[in-house]
């Protein structure tokens, strides 16, 4: 497509409502899903560590 100003780009033939909400959500979701990865790598360490500890005191 060949737009002729900023306004023509983001209205996108008049579709613009569609293609930007579709990319924010799989931004939103691409993002969501990274923040929970991250809590459960946290998560994870954590309970390494603690039944780590545990068979330290036991042994």
């Amino acid at each position: 497509m060949n737009w002729t100003d900023l306004r023509d780009f983001l209205d996108m033939g008049g579709y613009g409502l569609y293609v930007w909400g579709s990319l924010g959500m799989t931004a939103a979701v691409v993002v969501a899903e990274l923040l929970m990865l991250r809590l459960r790598r946290r998560l994870l360490v954590r309970e390494a560590s603690d039944t780590e500890a545990i068979g330290e005191r036991v042994a």
